[in-house]
């Protein structure tokens, strides 16, 4: 996916008071704008679909439908469409509903100020943002399901796809990547999309998943 040079975010949380403070931390940056707002999910599935958002910024917590039904709704109805959670609820519960409906990051309301620009752009750039305790959650998770045998997927990949998905799983940037690999960074990309495909996999959260399960980085 093509990062547009200013990216139309949808930002959906039922109190107004706090869209106002969200919007003007998204609004400081050149390349991020809002241009939708709503108060529930339902309105903001709705708005998503009218101003046709390339990321929709959705509270867990809202009235008539809550973030992550919102979410879901929007993933099937708009696949194109970028997903962030922002809730104020440290809780793997909800990361991992969000992780399920296909959100590309959880963000706490806490370190909005800090953290919210970033993930926007990790997630337009098809990357994950996830704070630190949720990616302790996930690795703990899938060490759990291994020790209970949980299957491992068919090793599908060659060894140049195996060093992107480490690579990813470390946490490096498609720049540094490139770099590492002596790659172009759109080579990078591809491989990245062609192990998706092959592994069914939506994102880098499930790679980092895979890359655990598969040992080859250390949790």
């Amino acid at each position: 996916m093509t990062v547009p040079l200013r990216t139309r975010i949808l930002l959906a949380d039922d109190h107004a008071l706090v869209r106002d403070g969200i919007r003007l931390v998204l609004e400081g940056e050149p390349d991020l704008q809002v241009v939708a707002e709503a108060g529930d999910g339902v309105d903001a599935v709705a708005e998503a679909l009218r101003n046709d958002v390339d990321l929709a910024v959705l509270d867990v917590s809202m009235p008539r439908r809550g973030g992550l039904q919102a979410a879901r709704e929007l993933h099937r109805l708009r696949p194109g469409t970028r997903i962030l959670m922002l809730s104020m609820h440290e809780s793997e519960q909800y990361l991992f509903e969000a992780v399920k409906v296909g959100a590309a990051g959880y963000v706490l309301k806490s370190a909005a100020n800090r953290d919210l620009v970033d993930a926007c752009r990790a997630a337009m750039r098809g990357e994950a943002f996830l704070y630190p305790r949720a990616l302790r959650a996930i690795v703990r998770d899938y060490l759990e399901g291994a020790r209970h045998g949980a299957p491992l997927p068919d090793d599908l990949l060659t060894p140049r796809e195996h060093d992107v998905v480490q690579l990813i799983a470390e946490g490096r940037t498609t720049d540094e990547i490139a770099a590492t690999l002596t790659i172009s960074p759109h080579t990078v990309e591809r491989h990245r999309s062609n192990v998706l495909e092959k592994l069914g996999l939506r994102n880098r959260v499930e790679l980092a998943r895979y890359a655990i399960r598969r040992g080859l980085v250390e949790p």
